[in-house]
């Protein structure tokens, strides 16, 4: 057996189809190291080991009959507590929906098995996917396996711990205000946002819910950008809904050299102060590349008022999770956000005046954030890419999901 924890699913998926190690010899080897590390961490809640080890022996007799089901064919994963998984509790880290038991796996979560994937458990959220730590009350805290000290981000922060300590092959998270990205960065793994739209989100909502968040998407975690592109390629597309009208063509990337791409670099915003630690570390790749030979700049972007986009921003997300709350919830937030001085702008203010958006109000803010994206699909088209810090210091950069 050749069971290397930290392996990229591309190359466990390699190992596999070359009969370097059974699906079943390496379920059970992450089982193990399962049982020995997350204990401490506590990054995966959920396990369903009989029926992934039967599905494992059914991919080895796949591979020794030299067929396989798809890009990750035998390959042990694990996915965020919130997505459906049939027959696994999805709680959202909520005591009153210990009980929930959905009857269908999630879209993605089809993917992933059509794909030939081995789904052997479900990690740890912040209680309704909100916070940039995760613990809740029915599975208590995760650690950073860093350093138990330390969170591990959130909301996707068992997905993220569970990948940097080695528990498992490949993750996917959801994410609205940095809930891939906050605990990818936290715990040092990769994580990608997709486009809106691009990968379904049906199975990923609460039980009384059916329609997507405006914002929320869902995407992979991994640890190799490699992995991102075959995850994405896997679980990209429209519901069942969405996808009798169109099908998704991901193109390959358009360069393969560094002195083809042209990069624009933003360290810090007077929006969101950068730790200095951080800038430096931006700085660094950003002279690499240049060194490699990209064209880099410091200056350029979209004429875009970064304070501004982050106000829209986040009077659009709480807009959008405001139907999370109760009736009395909303109505009180209604008469606190009418209360408020007009002069307020702080975090507070911005949730507030969110949660309690006329849906006019809302139009107007939606035209705004439309604008934005055409200006940034112009920037995009003259530079590849901009590279950014994930987190900033301030208190006032949004909530999760």
């Amino acid at each position: 057996m050749n069971f290397r924890p930290f392996a990229s699913a591309f190359q466990l998926a390699s190992d596999i189809r070359r009969k370097k190690i059974s699906s079943l010899e390496l379920l059970n080897a992450y089982l193990k190291r399962v049982e020995r590390f997350n204990p401490t961490l506590n990054a995966i809640v959920v396990t369903d080991i009989d029926r992934a080890r039967k599905h494992a022996r059914a991919a080895d007799r796949l591979t020794m009959r030299g067929e396989r089901l798809g890009p990750l064919h035998g390959v042990p994963m694990t996915l965020k507590e919130s997505f459906d998984i049939q027959g696994l509790p999805s709680t959202w880290g909520r005591v009153d929906l210990r009980d929930n038991l959905p009857a269908e796996d999630a879209d993605i979560v089809k993917r992933y098995k059509s794909a030939g994937a081995i789904v052997f458990g479900k990690t740890n959220v912040p209680a309704m996917l909100a916070d940039w730590q995760t613990f809740n009350p029915v599975y208590g805290t995760t650690h950073n396996p860093w350093n138990t000290a330390l969170v591990p981000g959130g909301s996707s922060g068992g997905s993220a711990a569970a990948l940097a300590a080695g528990l498992t092959g490949l993750e996917s998270g959801s994410d609205i205000g940095a809930s891939i990205r906050d605990p990818s960065h936290y715990c040092g793994v990769y994580g990608h946002k997709p486009t809106y739209g691009l990968c379904s989100v049906q199975g990923h909502a609460l039980p009384s819910y059916q329609s997507p968040d405006d914002l929320a998407v869902v995407g992979p975690m991994a640890r190799s950008a490699r992995d991102l592109e075959l995850a994405l390629r896997v679980i990209a597309g429209g519901d069942d809904v969405m996808s009798r009208g169109w099908r998704v063509h991901l193109q390959k990337p358009h360069h393969t050299r560094w002195k083809d791409f042209k990069v624009a670099v933003l360290k810090t915003a007077d929006t969101a102060d950068v730790d200095m630690a951080v800038q430096h570390s931006i700085q660094a790749v950003a002279d690499f590349l240049a060194k490699s030979g990209a064209k880099v700049s410091d200056t350029a972007r979209p004429d875009i008022d970064l304070h501004d986009a982050h106000q829209t921003f986040i009077l659009l997300l709480r807009a959008a999770t405001a139907r999370n709350l109760s009736a009395s919830q909303w109505q009180a937030v209604q008469e606190r956000s009418a209360a408020l001085d007009p002069a307020r702008e702080d975090y507070e203010a911005w949730m507030l005046r969110g949660c309690a958006l006329s849906h006019y109000d809302w139009l107007q803010l939606h035209e705004k954030r439309y604008r934005m994206q055409l200006q940034w699909e112009a920037f995009f088209k003259d530079y590849d890419l901009l590279l950014c810090p994930t987190a900033a210091n301030n208190k006032t950069n949004g909530g999760n999901a």
